[in-house]
């Protein structure tokens, strides 16, 4: 096995990170200057609007945000402050700890989520014909494999 990367790898790896690092830089720039919340405050907020009552485990939240659980519990505190999110025991099993989308949450995230799509098709899918976005859909889930929504 060859040592370096191919010229065509190194391309296509770098045209990866680096389409990945501006575009998620850009999505999250639109949703702090138009509703006050990161990036990632809007996945946690999506995550918990699509979860049954609007609430999951901590840990669940975890891995459906690809955050570890240390780093999950700091964002949902500062958005605990903010009023978005609540974090409760667990009904079902009293050690275990859940997060619970707020009213205030659930107002936020739909706004936020018009402002979201626009940016996606703004600075991704727009770019791109029906033709190239499927190439670009086959080729990552060749890697990771078709996305299971959760």
């Amino acid at each position: 096995m060859a040592t370096r990367l191919s010229e065509t790898e190194l391309r296509a790896w770098q045209a990866f990170l680096h389409t990945h690092h501006e575009v998620v830089r850009r999505l999250d720039m639109d949703l702090q200057e138009a509703h006050g919340i990161t990036f990632g405050e809007y996945d946690v907020l999506l995550r918990l609007a699509r979860a049954p009552g609007h609430a999951l485990r901590m840990g669940d939240l975890a891995e459906r945000v690809l955050l570890s659980a240390s780093g999950t519990t700091r964002l949902v505190e500062r958005m605990i402050t903010k009023g978005l999110v609540e974090r409760e025991v667990d009904p079902s099993d009293r050690r275990a700890a859940l997060a619970t989308l707020t009213d205030e949450g659930l107002q936020l995230v739909r706004l936020a989520a018009r402002t979201h799509v626009r940016g996606i098709r703004q600075r991704f899918s727009g770019r791109l014909s029906d033709l190239q976005l499927r190439a670009v859909a086959s080729a990552l889930e060749a890697i990771v494999g078709p996305h299971i929504p959760h």
